[in-house]
C-alpha cells in the first residue's frame, strides 16, 4: 500500500500539485513524539524522498503545537539501552529529512519544544507563526538535547548563544527565533499556511535536479572541508548540464521568456 493511501495513527499525509504536507497528529499530547510517531514519520519521509511526483515537502503540526518534543511519559522509565535505541531512531529520522533530495519546509505554529525545535534544524526552510514558542528544556528534566541540537545549533548561531539556549532551557518567542537564525520568516498565524504554500509552489516550479545538487553542496558545508565541499559543488554544477531543465532555463533567458521546467 502506498504511503499516500495508508491510514496512520499519529500522522496525516496529503500530496497535491507536487507538494507533500506531512502533519503530526497527536493533538492530545501536543504532538509529542513517541515510538509509534517516530516510526511512522520515518516511513513517510522515506517514501516521500523516493516519490518522483513530490517536488517539495512541508512538515507541520496544528495551530496549538508543532511538536512538544519527546513524549516523556512514554520513555521516562528507559534504561541506557532503550534510551540509546530511541536516540538512534531520532537521528535516523532526522537524517532522512536533512538528506532528502528535494526542498523541505517546516511550517510552525504554537509550541515547538525540545525535539520539536531540533527537528526544525533538519528542514531547509523554516517559517513560523507569531504565536510560536520554542525551547530546548531537556536540561530541566535531567538530560540534554539528543536529537542533533548540540551539533546543529552552533552551525546556525554563535556557540555561546547555543549554549545559552541549551544550558538554561528557557522558552523564547518567534522574534527571537528569527533573530538567532532558527527560522527564516515570521508571519501572523492567519497567514502561515498561505505564506508557506507560496514558498512551496515557487520551489515546485524550479528545476528539481538543480535544487537537489544545490542542497547537497550546501549541506556539505556543515560537515566537510572547504576543499571537499568545493569538489561537491563543482561536480553538482557540472551535472546540471546533463539535464533538459538546464537547457530550457538558459534558452528561456536568452529568448527573454519564462522557463518551463519539467524535472528532467
Amino acid at each position: 500500500m502506498s504511503y499516500r493511501d495508508k491510514k496512520y495513527n499519529t500522522m496525516i499525509v496529503k500530496v497535491e500539485d507536487g507538494i507533500a504536507i506531512v502533519q503530526m497528529n497527536r493533538p492530545e499530547a501536543l504532538n509529542a513524539v513517541n515510538w509509534e510517531m517516530m516510526q511512522e514519520r520515518a516511513e513517510i519521509y522515506e517514501a516521500i524522498a523516493k516519490d518522483p511526483e513530490v517536488k517539495v515537502m512541508i512538515s507541520t503540526g496544528n495551530e496549538r503545537a508543532y511538536c512538544a518534543g519527546g513524549d516523556l511519559k512514554s520513555f521516562v522509565s528507559f534504561g541506557v539501552k532503550e534510551a540509546r535505541e530511541f536516540a538512534d531512531g531520532v537521528v535516523k529520522t532526522c537524517a532522512i529529512v536533512a538528506d532528502m533530495p528535494k526542498p523541505t519546509i517546516a511550517m510552525v505554529a504554537g509550541i515547538a519544544m525540545g525535539g520539536g525545535t531540533e527537528s526544525l534544524l533538519n528542514h531547509d526552510l523554516r517559517i513560523c507563526a507569531d504565536n510560536a514558542k520554542f525551547a530546548l528544556p531537556e536540561i530541566n528534566v535531567g538530560i540534554f538535547p539528543g536529537g542533533g541540537g548540540t551539533q546543529k545549533l552552533p552551525q546556525i548561531m554563535p556557540l555561546n548563544k547555543a549554549k545559552e539556549l541549551v544550558f538554561f532551557g528557557e522558552p523564547f518567542d518567534a522574534q527571537t527565533a528569527l533573530e538567532v537564525g532558527l527560522v527564516n520568516k515570521v508571519v501572523p498565524l492567519a497567514e502561515l499556511e498561505e505564506a508557506t504554500m507560496k514558498w512551496a509552489k515557487k520551489l515546485a516550479k524550479k528545476p528539481s535536479f538543480s535544487l537537489r545538487m544545490a542542497k547537497e553542496a550546501l549541506n556539505a558545508a556543515w560537515s566537510t572541508s572547504l576543499e571537499k565541499g568545493l569538489q561537491i559543488e563543482t561536480h553538482g554544477w557540472a551535472m546540471c548540464y546533463g539535464t533538459q531543465d538546464q537547457e530550457e532555463g538558459m534558452t528561456a533567458f536568452i529568448e527573454k521568456r519564462k522557463p518551463n521546467y519539467i524535472g528532467k
